[in-house]
């Protein structure tokens, strides 16, 4: 088992998909307890959609996950630390734009051998026979046209010759096997594809790059993969597969197909969800105020209007349009990828425990009878099996995340969760507000301490966080109230909160220390003696100090805002109101 080799092979035109980190993740443990090594491929053979800014992002997403290669393209980290140090040499690297040569002496093999052919019609041609096939109700087959038109295989080397000569543009196709091909797959039994329902499929495209198919089967022989562990979604890819490597002499992987990962609803998960979620709450916020319309909204969101009409009619599930939609709107867009959830204040603990669970599961008991459902991937690495593997598809349960990510949360220590959330806002926070909470706050390590062990208990992600403690990002003079909160709090029964506000900024004016629990020993002194509920007073000094009537306990958030600050808020709130 220790020459076991596991691949995750990434195309870069996009973000990590949170499937392709489950996959990664199941790869990544199945070679770690076998004792063997786990590979990045990147396959950038689309060379219209990939970009290297991709490739990056997808190894960072990674790197953060802690689903770190033994093999693959080297990545130096913000920390100094490089991912992808080999001691293997392979020919024209992990990346498979840069291993062309290497393709092209397989694709003169199969001509050689008279198991590949040149073809030479146009895209305008093809199109038109395969027009022809609908319209007669049949299913399109390329017609070999090309192979009997240059019957022998030195002939077709002699054509492709004079074709590279010219610059001439052909493809390279496969002559397709007539004998049945079985996948030996290891979650999901033996799977046939009857004799003759192959085509002659492409394996070089006109630009001269290879098509998906043929270079991943190139790659896994020459380096070395062993077991090949995808997605489902795979399946209908490996008989052609494993024609090819008959074709070429080569051995086959031990495939595992896994389960879909699914919406709870059975949908697929994929970032047309973002576009369903922007377009919905476009047309909610349409309907409601009909003074706009999407040509006049185009241009505060920085849309061609003919782009947002087609966006809306469904033409198009553009994400960058999605995303400017939501930004405007203040509506939330689902997280697809790794990208996603770290921008929203995942933790990689949580996701990796989850995802793990996603078709996978250890087939543990806990003392109490219950499934084992907590682990980390040390665990993973040392339980892994694909015996355990489901075959039907694997629903997300965001709320069950979420609930994993909380618990994970609120397992660290106060100083732990103080220096990654710091991070976290450092890198997806308002700007500069990571500086001033520790330039601000841990001069005055009370107050810092005060912060954290507030917002920590209530925050099942770090932006929860950052929503509990966004007062602070305020100043003084700047706080908006919210109309319902005051006429609430602070204007009815003929302003009885607001007399109650005004009484109550004179006490803690003279509050000292000016710290949670005297604060809250003055709120629950000044209560009593106006033989009014806690709350007549807090719920007024909160909306001063917050402009609404959510925050943290009001002792600490006096505390934090500190007392000009407390004071004046409350000044401007009563001169406001009044």
């Amino acid at each position: 088992m220790s020459d076991v080799i596991t691949r995750f092979a990434p195309s870069p035109t996009g973000h990590l998909h949170i499937g392709g980190a489950r996959t990664a993740l199941f790869c990544w443990a199945f070679a770690k307890r076998a004792g063997g090594r786990f590979m990045l491929r990147i396959e950038d053979t689309d060379q219209a959609r990939s970009s290297d800014e991709s490739a990056v992002g997808i190894m960072e997403d990674l790197a953060w996950l802690g689903i770190e290669w033994d093999d693959g393209p080297k990545l130096k980290l913000a920390n100094g630390r490089t991912v992808g140090e080999s001691a293997r040499t392979i020919e024209g690297g992990y990346f498979q734009a840069r291993r062309v040569s290497i393709y092209n002496r397989y694709f003169m093999q199969l001509v050689e051998q008279g198991k590949a052919y040149p073809a030479f019609e146009s895209e305008e041609e093809l199109a038109v026979i395969r027009k022809a096939a609908i319209a007669a109700k049949q299913t399109y087959r390329y017609d070999r046209a090309s192979w009997n038109a240059i019957p022998t295989p030195a002939a077709r080397l002699a054509r492709i010759a004079e074709a590279d000569a010219k610059g001439e543009k052909y493809i390279l196709r496969l002559f397709a096997p007539h004998e049945e091909i079985v996948v030996h797959d290891q979650v999901l039994g033996d799977v046939r594809y009857a004799a003759g329902e192959m085509d002659d499929f492409v394996i070089r495209k006109a630009d001269g790059f290879p098509t998906y198919h043929f270079a991943v089967v190139v790659d896994d022989e020459t380096m070395g993969v062993t077991h090949v562990l995808r997605a489902q979604e795979h399946l209908n890819n490996t008989p052609r597969h494993v024609a090819l490597q008959r074709a070429l002499g080569f051995r086959t992987p031990i495939y595992a197909h896994m389960p879909l990962i699914t919406n709870m609803d059975g949908s697929k998960m994929s970032k047309r969800d973002k576009a369903k979620s922007a377009r919905l709450g476009l047309q909610q916020r349409l309907q409601k105020d009909t003074t706009i319309t999407a040509e006049t909204i185009a241009p505060r969101l920085g849309i061609e209007p003919a782009k947002l009409d087609a966006f809306l009619a469904k033409d198009n599930d553009a994400v960058e349009i999605a995303e400017k939609i939501a930004g405007y709107l203040g509506v939330p867009l689902p997280e697809i990828e790794v990208s996603d959830f770290r921008a929203a204040g995942y933790v990689p603990e949580a996701i990796n425990n989850f995802i793990a669970l996603l078709g996978w599961n250890p087939g543990m008991k806990l003392p109490d009878g219950k499934d084992l459902e907590k682990f980390d991937t040390q665990f993973l690495a040392s339980h892994f099996a694909v015996d355990r593997i489901g075959k039907t598809s694997a629903k997300f349960d965001r709320n069950k995340l979420l609930s994993f990510n909380g618990d994970a949360i609120a397992a660290m220590d106060p100083g732990a969760f103080a220096s990654r959330w710091l991070a976290w806002l450092n890198e997806f926070g308002p700007p500069g507000f990571a500086k001033r909470i520790a330039d601000d706050l841990r001069d005055a390590a009370p107050r810092f301490e005060w912060l954290i062990t507030t917002v920590r208990p209530r925050a099942k992600t770090f932006k929860d966080a950052l929503k509990a403690c966004e007062f602070m990002l305020r100043s003084d003079d700047s706080t908006a109230f919210d109309k319902s909160a005051v006429d609430k709090n602070l204007l009815a029964v003929e302003g009885s909160g607001l007399a109650i506000l005004t009484e109550f900024r004179a006490k803690i004016a003279l509050v000292e220390p000016f710290e949670p629990a005297p604060l809250h020993a003055a709120i629950d002194e000044f209560s009593k003696a106006r033989n009014v509920g806690m709350g007549a007073v807090a719920q007024p000094v909160r909306v001063a100090l917050t402009g609404s009537t959510v925050s943290p306990p009001l002792g600490e958030t006096m505390a934090i805002i500190g007392k000009a600050s407390t004071l004046a808020r409350i000044d401007r709130c009563i001169q406001t109101l009044r």
